[in-house]
């Protein structure tokens, strides 16, 4: 089986090549790529790949925008920490998905999945299909609330935090922190990946792996080597806030909207 992995994030994608094998030591990853404009690349010209694992959040953009700009004809399984509600459009569409974590028993499934579509040789996945699936997902992101107070640890205690108030969310030594615009540093429970998802994307951006920041919390952008961004915030982040080269240009579009 000829597999390609469409993910930006590389812990995520070392777990599932060490899934793939752990399952299958014959599984070939023909490659890895981080990015729509990688992709849409590789798959606009030929390929071996028969099967693609691919994140919905990715480095430049959604994956979504690469079905916009070339034919995928081989089976796609989504990986995404989606909430509920969007992932009935992947159900209601007949298109796969495994949730964030990756469990390895449904990891199986789906490749077994993928056996019985070969045999029963069906192809990617249609217009129809995205069509749907695209206005499934935007109903649901018409229709999403965003959080607006966030219950956070601050000693012994659980206290409301408004999230106007949050300058930027980080991770540090493992569990993610909220810094106010008052410079208090606040504990708050789950991921930085599901804290994301609850954001107004209009005032808050995931600008790497390690941080959300606050548009009113952006002093300037300077820029850095490579094509990259440091963003400086206040109050001053002990960590250095740097956006990559394939997420600059979408930074400075956020930042200019």
């Amino acid at each position: 089986m000829k597999i390609v992995i469409v993910e930006d994030e590389l812990a995520a994608s070392d777990n599932l090549t060490y899934l793939l094998h752990s399952i299958d030591p014959s599984i070939e990853i023909l490659a890895i790529f981080d990015t729509v404009k990688a992709a849409v690349a590789y798959f606009s010209t030929a390929h071996d790949a028969e099967l693609v694992l691919m994140d919905i959040h990715l480095a430049d953009g959604i994956s979504f925008e690469i079905f916009e700009q070339v034919k995928i004809d081989i089976p796609v399984v989504f990986t995404t920490a989606y909430d509920q509600y969007a992932l009935k459009a992947f159900k209601v569409n007949s298109i796969d998905y495994l949730l964030k974590p990756i469990d390895e028993d449904e990891l199986t499934d789906a490749l077994n999945q993928f056996t019985v579509q070969v045999k029963e040789k069906l192809q990617g996945i249609d217009d129809d299909q995205l069509k749907g699936l695209l206005s499934l997902i935007k109903g649901s992101a018409d229709k999403k609330g965003y959080k607006n107070t966030f219950l956070v640890s601050q000693r012994d205690q659980l206290i409301p935090l408004k999230t106007a108030t949050i300058a930027y969310f980080l991770i540090n030594l493992g569990a993610v922190k909220a810094v106010s615009k008052d410079n208090q540093t606040y504990s708050v429970e789950g991921k930085l990946e599901d804290i994301e998802e609850s954001l107004d994307p209009t005032s808050f951006y995931r600008a790497n792996r390690q941080c959300i920041v606050n548009r009113e919390a952006i002093v300037n952008l300077k820029y850095y080597f490579n094509g990259k961004l440091i963003v400086s915030v206040n109050p001053v982040s002990k960590e250095r806030i740097i956006v990559s080269k394939a997420k600059a240009s979408d930074f400075k579009d956020w930042m200019n909207s």
